[in-house]
C-alpha cells in the first residue's frame, strides 16, 4: 500500500488531475470489504443538459445529424472558445482525453453540455407553472432535472428536514428502463446489477442527509431482480436505521414468465430512524362508525364438547327464550348423563341448548352465572330462530375486550335491540400493526395505478405506476401524526406520491408537503420516432413528450383540479377508504419547476438571483408569496422570509420582520461577515439569519458525493 502511495504522489507531482483521479480510485480500492456487498462503483455517471447555454469551459457531446438514430460520437470536449463564422456561431473545442489529442469548431446547435457527477454545481429553478387552489396551504414542489443534481440542490433547502422518503427506483429488469452514462442498461450488461448498485448508493448517500435524524423513515418498492442486493446496500448505506422488509401482493392473477413462477408481489424496505415507529392502522373490525361485534356463545371445538375432558357440566344448560325472542330465564346445568329432552320447561318458553346442526351436543361459551350477569346489561343477544335444527335460536355475547371498549368510551350504546341487547358502535377505530405480507385489493396494481392513471389523464401511456393506495398506506404508518410532514419522492415517475399526500391531507386536514423529483426522459420507444422528425432533446417538441412534461405536470393538475389535461371533469370515483368523486379535486397547491445550473461567479455578483429565489422559498417552507425579484427599496417580506439586500437598510427591514410571526428566515445579502452578525443579533430569536450567498455556495463547494 505504501509504495502505491508513493507512485501515487509522484504522478501528482507530474499531472495533478490523473494523479488525482488515481488516488479517488486507490481509495476505493482499499476501503472494500472483506465481507458484505462489494461492487463496482464505476466511472461516476454524466448527464446530458439539453437546453443549457454553453458556455466556455464547459464539457459538450457532439450531437448526431438530425433525422439520425445513431448515439453519435460518445467523447468528451471542453468549449475552450467561440467564433463566428458567417451568421454561424460556432464553439472552439478541444478532446479532454490526453490520448486523443485534438479540436475542432462546431456549430453551438450541434453540442450538448455534459456535467459529470464529480463535478460541482450550483443549481437554480426556473417556474414551469402552477395549480393554486387559493387555500392557504405549502406548495407541493415537482421538479424536472437529473435527480442525483436535484438531491444536492435539496441540501441547502432541507438539510436534516425531511421526515419521509418513498422512492420506486428502476427495478433494473434489462428492458430498457434506465440509462447509465446516457445508454440504456441492457439484460446482457455483465454489469448491470454493479451498475445499478452504484447509481443507487451515490443517490442514497445524498438523502441521508436530508433525512430528520431524530424521527424520519426511509420507503423504497423493489422487485425480485434487486432486492437482496439492495437490502446489503441499504444496511451498509444506513447502519443506524432499524430496517424491515414487507411483501405485498400487486398482481393478484401474477405476471406469466416461461418456465418460471408467475411473480405476484413486489418488496418494501422500511427505514425507521431516530423515534421514528410503525403508528399502526384502523383494524377493519373495529374501525370508527362500525358495529361492535358479537361471538357466538355455542362453543365450536369439538374438543370441548359436552361429556369431554373440556367439557365439563357446568356449561351445559337451557336457556329460555319466549315468544317475544327475548331471555326470560338460565335454567340450571344437567350432569352429563342427564338427557337434555328431560329439563324442565318454560311454559311458553323454548329452552335452547348448544347443538350441533348434526345433533352433536356442545357446551355454551360461560357458565350460568357469568351468562346471566351479561344478560342483565344487555351484553347478550338472541338471534334468529331456527325452529328445524336442534338448536332452535343463535345466541351471541359480547367478550370482555368488547365490553372494555364500552366501557372505555372507544365505543358508544346507541340504542338497545327488541330483545334488550345493547346497540353500539366505535367512536374511534382500533389501531391494530400489519402484519409483514399485505394482501390487499386496493393495492392492486392494475386497477389503482394503470386504470387511475387512465382515469385523470386519458391515453397517456406510463409503464407500471404503483397503486396510489399502496403509497398511500406505507405513508400513512409514519406520518398520520405528523400534520405537516414534508415527503419526498425523487423517482416520482408518475407523481403518484404527491397524489397519495394529498389523499392524506384530505383525510385529516393535514399540511403535508411533498417534493417529487422526475427527469423529463422520452420513453425508447418514442425517442426513435421522433429523432426521425429530426427533432432533438432540447426541442419544444421533443419535450412535449418527455414523461414530466406529459405524465407527471398533468395528472398532478388533473388530481387538484378535478379536470383531465382536456379540460373536462374527470368520471370516475375514488373507491378506496373514503369515497369520492374524483371531480372534487383536492384543496392543494402545486408549484412546477426545472432544475438549472448557474455559475458561482453570476450567484455571488447577484445576477442568478431570479433562478436562486425559488431556492430561498423552498428553504422557508414553500408558503405564500415568494420574492422573485431583488426589491429596489433594498429589502422586502415574504409570508415566510424576508431579503435583505442593502445593509444600509437594515433597521426598517429587522423592525418589519418582528412584526410578522410567521418569518422564518432572513437572508442577508452581504460578503462582510462581520456587518451579517450585526443585523443577525437583531433579528427575533425564531428567526433563522442565513447569509448570502456564502451560505448558497459553501453548501454546493463541499457538497455530498465529491
Amino acid at each position: 500500500m505504501s509504495r502505491l502511495t508513493d507512485l501515487i504522489a509522484q504522478t501528482k507531482a507530474k499531472d495533478l488531475a490523473l494523479g488525482q483521479e488515481l488516488e479517488r480510485e486507490f481509495k476505493v480500492l482499499s476501503a472494500r470489504r472483506a465481507f458484505g456487498l462489494n461492487f463496482e462503483r464505476h466511472r461516476p455517471e454524466s448527464v446530458e443538459l439539453p437546453g443549457r447555454p454553453i458556455r466556455k469551459g464547459e464539457k459538450v457531446r457532439i450531437l448526431p445529424p438530425r433525422g439520425s438514430t445513431t448515439k453519435g460520437d460518445q467523447r468528451l470536449w471542453k468549449v475552450v472558445g467561440f467564433e463566428r463564422v458567417k451568421d454561424q456561431r460556432l464553439a472552439r473545442l478541444e478532446l479532454l482525453s490526453t490520448e486523443e489529442p485534438g479540436g475542432k469548431s462546431v456549430p453551438l446547435d450541434d453540442l450538448v453540455v455534459v456535467a459529470e457527477f464529480r463535478d460541482y454545481i450550483y443549481p437554480g429553478l426556473v417556474s414551469t407553472g402552477k395549480v393554486d387552489s387559493g387555500v392557504d396551504k405549502p406548495f407541493h414542489t415537482i421538479i424536472n432535472g437529473e435527480n442525483f443534481h436535484v438531491l444536492e440542490a435539496l441540501t441547502f433547502t432541507h438539510r436534516g428536514k425531511i421526515d419521509a422518503i418513498y422512492i420506486d427506483p428502476p427495478y433494473n429488469s434489462g428492458a430498457q428502463d434506465w440509462k447509465y452514462n446516457n445508454n440504456y442498461v441492457e439484460k446482457d450488461d455483465l454489469y448491470r446489477h454493479s451498475k445499478w448498485l452504484a447509481m443507487m448508493e451515490r443517490r442514497l448517500r445524498v438523502a441521508r442527509e436530508l433525512l430528520n435524524p431524530l424521527n424520519s423513515v426511509l420507503i423504497v418498492a423493489i422487485d425480485d431482480k434487486e432486492f437482496a442486493r439492495l437490502a446489503l446496500l441499504l444496511e451498509q448505506t444506513f447502519p443506524d436505521a432499524r430496517q424491515e422488509m414487507i411483501t405485498t401482493v400487486i398482481n393478484p392473477r401474477g405476471k406469466y414468465r416461461q418456465g418460471e413462477f408467475a411473480r405476484c408481489e413486489e418488496y418494501i424496505f422500511f427505514l425507521a430512524f431516530g423515534a421514528a415507529k410503525v403508528l399502526g392502522e384502523p383494524d377493519g373490525d373495529f374501525a370508527a362508525g362500525s358495529t361492535v361485534s358479537w361471538r357466538t356463545l355455542r362453543r365450536s371445538d369439538l374438543s370441548s364438547a359436552r361429556g369431554t375432558k373440556k367439557g365439563g357440566t357446568s356449561q351445559f344448560y337451557p336457556i329460555y327464550i319466549g315468544s317475544s325472542g327475548r331471555i326470560e330465564r338460565i335454567g340450571e346445568a344437567l350432569d352429563h348423563a342427564v338427557d337434555r329432552k328431560t329439563a324442565p320447561q318454560l311454559p311458553g318458553c323454548v329452552a335452547v341448548f348448544p347443538v350441533r346442526d348434526d345433533g352433536t351436543e356442545m357446551n355454551w361459551g360461560l357458565t350460568g352465572p357469568s351468562l346471566q350477569s351479561l344478560l342483565d346489561n344487555g351484553y347478550v343477544r338472541v338471534g334468529r330462530a331456527t325452529p328445524d335444527r336442534p338448536q332452535k335460536f343463535e345466541v351471541s355475547y359480547l367478550t370482555s375486550g368488547r365490553i372494555a371498549d364500552i366501557q372505555s368510551g372507544r365505543a358508544k350504546v346507541v340504542g338497545r335491540a327488541e330483545d334488550g341487547s345493547v346497540i353500539a358502535k366505535y367512536e374511534t377505530s382500533k389501531i391494530k400493526m400489519p402484519v409483514s405480507t399485505w394482501v390487499r385489493p386496493s393495492h392492486n396494481a392494475e386497477i389503482y395505478g394503470t386504470d387511475l392513471l387512465k382515469s385523470l389523464i386519458g391515453d397517456r401511456a406510463f409503464p407500471f405506476p404503483k397503486s396510489l393506495h399502496a403509497v398511500e398506506d406505507c405513508l400513512r404508518l409514519f406520518v398520520a401524526d405528523k400534520q405537516k410532514a414534508i415527503i419526498l419522492d425523487f423517482f416520482s415517475g408518475s407523481g403518484t406520491t404527491a397524489h397519495a399526500v394529498m389523499r392524506l391531507n384530505r383525510e385529516d386536514g393535514g399540511r403535508r408537503q411533498c417534493i417529487s423529483v422526475t427527469n423529463n426522459e422520452v420513453a425508447a420507444e418514442e425517442q426513435a420516432a421522433l429523432r426521425k422528425k429530426k427533432l432533438r432533446p432540447g426541442d419544444a417538441d421533443w419535450e412535449d413528450w418527455g414523461i414530466c412534461e406529459y405524465i407527471t405536470k398533468p395528472r398532478i393538475a388533473a388530481a387538484i383540479t378535478g379536470k383531465s389535461p382536456d379540460g373536462k371533469e374527470i368520471e370516475s370515483d375514488y373507491k378506496v377508504t373514503d369515497e369520492f368523486p374524483m371531480a372534487e379535486g383536492f384543496e392543494e397547491n402545486a408549484e412546477f419547476f426545472t432544475l438549472t445550473y448557474e455559475t458561482p461567479v453570476a450567484v455571488s455578483h447577484n445576477r442568478a438571483y431570479a433562478r436562486i429565489a425559488p431556492l430561498l422559498w423552498m428553504r422557508a417552507g414553500s408558503e405564500g408569496r415568494r420574492i422573485d425579484a431583488l426589491p429596489a427599496k433594498g429589502w422586502e417580506i415574504a409570508d415566510t422570509y424576508g431579503l435583505l439586500t442593502d445593509l444600509d437598510k437594515a433597521a426598517p427591514f429587522c423592525k418589519a420582520i418582528a412584526r410578522k410571526d410567521a418569518v422564518r428566515f432572513a437572508y442577508i445579502v452581504t460578503d462582510d461577515d462581520r456587518r451579517f452578525q450585526s443585523v443577525a443579533r437583531r433579528l427575533p430569536v425564531t428567526v433563522e439569519p442565513v447569509r448570502l450567498y456564502e451560505s448558497y455556495l459553501t453548501n454546493f463547494r463541499f457538497s455530498m458525493g465529491r
